[in-house]
């Protein structure tokens, strides 16, 4: 038997639960799905948010053929082969990619031309930021719609249609939670409906009893390490990766290898951490020691080739360097300022003696004159001349 989460998932926009702020009947998705107007997508959103859910639905109600892949397990000769039966197919064809991410820069380039031209329409899932994940040209031909971490009212819907359902779920049998254990169990799915429908599905099996009584130690029982670990506070995937990096900011290695190990023990992707780190080198420590983003660097580059469990070293010895590191955020502060003026003022003409004078038309019109190596005096465009960004030593 499939497991209660395949049971009951939704399989019409009607009975689809959560994600309001992108499926309700005056949004682009929703009209776009009934309208049978499709364009390809990447839904960009925690674990058990309904991703893929929703990517069958989409097929479904637009009478589309689903042709649905894993990154993981999926080799791109594969998938370019779907590609190409699919131009001459005279239907539409939706094809989901679980977890697009994990598919390299060349991977994701060797399918580009098929979204393209339109032979079908790409649904791409992710747990991961895409504009850093997939490629700019893919993303440019999709629209990016995030999901959101599904709320308490949502998961209540989901928990009570899986023990009132008559022919997929417990409807049979008399579910009956005592004490806190509902709300318990509510709390440390952390918004991702599987490890609910998981957790609930391993309590009821677990009772033999024609009642089954649901406590909060059956529950706990019940529910994977890894939510308990990670989600016991309540506290989202982004929550914990910014008390991380807050931690680092404040010079404090104790909590930051506290959040460190609560990412580890959860199994998040040591790049992901690695990648904020490096970051993290750069705009918080930046020119009070530039040995930091050699550092965040090698770090990053452990991670990938060693990967887990020996990486969680390389990640706990980075932390506790960048920690200690004096901090200094003035190289990082003057170029968003020199931003902003960018932004608000365009290409602003180059001073002439510093243009590049490769001609001699060039020459001619002053391009390079009066060049000096070691001037003192500005070299900004003459609008800005006498603006100070920089203010570090």
């Amino acid at each position: 038997m499939n497991p209660l989460a395949d049971r009951i998932r939704p399989t019409s926009l009607e009975t689809f639960v959560g994600q309001k702020h992108i499926l309700s009947t005056d949004k682009i998705l929703y009209k776009a799905i009934k309208s049978g107007q499709l364009f390809s997508m990447i839904f960009w959103g925690p674990p058990g948010s309904g991703k893929t859910t929703l990517a069958r639905i989409i097929a479904k109600e637009t009478g589309a053929d689903f042709m649905e892949f894993s990154a993981v397990n999926t080799k791109t000769p594969e998938l370019k082969k779907i590609f190409e039966e699919a131009k001459n197919s005279k239907r539409k064809i939706v094809v989901f990619i679980d977890e697009i991410h994990r598919f390299s820069k060349s991977q994701q380039d060797a399918f580009l031309p098929y979204v393209e031209r339109g032979d079908v329409t790409l649904i791409g899932a992710t747990t991961e930021n895409p504009s850093f994940e997939v490629i700019s040209a893919l993303l440019s031909r999709s629209r990016v719609f995030v999901l959101e971490r599904l709320k308490k009212e949502d998961l209540q819907e989901i928990l009570d249609r899986a023990i009132k359902d008559q022919k997929e779920g417990f409807g049979k049998v008399k579910v009956v939670f005592k004490d806190e254990a509902e709300d318990f169990l509510l709390e440390s799915c952390n918004g991702d409906s599987r490890i609910l429908l998981n957790a609930l599905e391993i309590a009821v099996a677990s009772l033999s009893s024609k009642t089954k009584e649901v406590t909060k130690e059956i529950i706990l029982d019940a529910l994977q390490k890894r939510a308990l670990k990670y989600d016991r506070a309540g506290e989202e995937h982004y929550d914990t990766i910014s008390a991380f990096i807050k931690s680092m900011r404040a010079s404090q290695i104790d909590p930051s290898l506290y959040y460190l190990a609560r990412m580890v023990d959860s199994g998040e992707d040591p790049l992901f951490i690695a990648r904020r780190m490096v970051v993290f080198a750069s705009e918080d420590i930046g020119l009070a020691q530039p040995t930091a983003l050699v550092v965040a660097n090698a770090v990053f580059r452990a991670c990938e080739t060693i990967g887990y469990p020996e990486c969680q070293e390389n990640l706990a010895a980075g932390v506790a360097y960048l920690c200690k590191c004096k901090k200094d955020r003035s190289a990082y502060d003057a170029y968003f300022k020199a931003l902003d003026d960018v932004k608000k003022f365009g290409n602003l003409p180059i001073p002439m003696e510093i243009r590049n004078a490769p001609t001699l038309l060039m020459k001619d019109l002053g391009y390079g004159k009066g060049y000096e190596k070691y001037t003192q005096q500005s070299l900004l465009p003459e609008k800005l001349r006498g603006t100070k960004y920089y203010f570090g030593n």
